[in-house]
């Protein structure tokens, strides 16, 4: 399974932009808040594998 590195560029109500930090792109990813954890801030940085969002420490 793919595994993805992502930071929280900014909350704008029910979605998140999300910038990949494992290679380099500079477009962002919107994602739906309701598919990540609910702690995130901007600058979270998050981990996408088995079709789940975590927080990275």
């Amino acid at each position: 399974m793919n595994r993805f590195e992502y930071v929280v560029v900014s909350i704008d109500g029910d979605y998140a932009n999300l910038r990949r930090t494992d290679i380099e792109l500079e477009e962002l990813k919107l994602v739906a808040r309701a598919l990540l954890p609910a702690e995130i801030v901007e600058g979270s940085k998050l981990l996408y594998e088995w079709m789940q969002y975590t927080i990275m420490e």
